[in-house]
């Protein structure tokens, strides 16, 4: 074979191992792109999910209840001192009727902010394992009752009645389903047991004792009073009772009402949470110094313009009298408050360090309100 030959025959070889070896670099170029780009991904990813602060939210969404319980809230709403506080943070507000509803909805990124009783927080947190949410706050202490038909003398009277409780779960639940079983009797969360408790929309169990299908209902303010002065209802246990003062020094208080927020959120928006707290912190004070005609007489317009319907004027005063308005979340009753819900089977017995971060709070008022060892403050 002549060199011309050779040459010419090698040509189309040589050709084919360059067009090869092309495509081998430009699939390596690809893969090493993709791999790049994979890795940017998650590295962009897991700074979106990390809890970096990004600065101010452009939106804050809050929950709360039509109770009198949740007073802070409907004044810091509707008075505007937590708009006024959060600067270009537009403000979104929605209105609960019991915890558990405004923990799932939460959890769910419907909110990110909730005022809310304190065992529904503790639930989140526990079956988190403390990554859902953060006790940042107090709103009220006191403000809820056992009421009973006036035929119910004594604790002995309840066996085989009917009472109800806002749901399943929360705050006013659990204290209903542990002091029963002090009181010797078995409850189960399906309702049955020695005394069957019906979780029901506090509208609803007005209504329903009203119509003799209730014995009685452990409830928050203003529904309390409401039974009583509208219903003739009897007041068998007023819950302030229970607490001796021996978790914090503080006889007859206990934590009605606490604000929270879900913990990412907190991480990535800290002017956002600080503002929301200096608005809250105004509307506390707002409750505490105001005279008690003029701050039942705009509590009042506030639940109206919420629920569309005021309360009777006797009803508002008894409910603002059995309530103390407090940013401290009396963090040493948690551990009872988890207890009760352990007792009542609403909850898993768990360790509540970390469920607080008073830091912000505690910038905001300059005091120093205690986590009690269960977080930072």
């Amino acid at each position: 074979m002549t060199r011309i030959e050779a040459g010419a025959s090698q040509g189309p070889q040589r050709r084919r191992a360059l067009e090869i070896a092309l495509a081998v670099g430009l699939v390596l170029l690809i893969s090493v792109g993709a791999v790049v780009a994979s890795a940017v991904s998650r590295e962009s990813n897991a700074s979106a999910t990390s809890g970096a602060p990004t600065g101010p939210a452009s939106e804050l969404k809050l929950g709360y209840f039509g109770n009198i319980t949740h007073a802070p809230a409907l004044i810091g709403v509707n008075e505007g001192f937590i708009k006024n506080n959060l600067g270009s943070t537009k403000l979104s507000t929605q209105v609960f009727n019991a915890g558990p509803a405004a923990i799932e909805a939460l959890n769910a990124g419907a909110i990110d902010a909730t005022y809310i009783g304190p065992n529904p927080a503790i639930n989140s947190f526990v079956k988190s394992k403390g990554e859902s949410i953060s006790i940042i706050a107090g709103a009220a202490s006191g403000g809820a009752q056992l009421v009973v038909k006036p035929e119910i003398k004594t604790a002995a009277d309840l066996k085989g009645k009917t009472l109800a409780s806002p749901q399943l779960g929360g705050t006013q639940d659990v204290a209903l389903r542990a002091w029963l079983g002090k009181q010797g009797y078995k409850t189960n969360p399906d309702g049955g047991g020695d005394v069957a408790i019906n979780p029901t929309e506090n509208a609803q169990t007005l209504k329903l004792f009203q119509d003799g299908k209730l014995d009685g209902a452990w409830l928050p303010e203003p529904w309390a009073s409401r039974l009583v002065l509208q219903a003739g209802a009897k007041v068998l246990v007023d819950e302030k009772d229970l607490w001796d003062g021996s978790q914090t020094g503080k006889p007859g208080e206990f934590p009605t009402t606490i604000l929270i927020v879900n913990k990412k959120f907190a991480a990535e928006h800290p002017e956002t949470v600080e503002g929301l707290l200096k608005g809250h912190v105004e509307a506390v004070k707002w409750l505490n110094d105001t005279p008690a005609a003029e701050k039942a007489s705009v509590v009042n317009a506030a639940l109206k313009k919420d629920s569309g319907k005021a309360l009777q004027q006797n009803v508002i005063e008894r409910s603002l009298n059995n309530i103390v308005f407090t940013v401290d979340p009396l963090a040493g009753t948690f551990k009872k408050l988890l207890q009760d819900g352990v007792d009542a089977g609403t909850t898993k017995q768990a360790d509540l360090t970390g469920i607080f971060d008073l830091r912000a709070l505690n910038t905001v008022t300059r005091d120093k309100i205690s986590a009690a060892g269960l977080g930072q403050d």
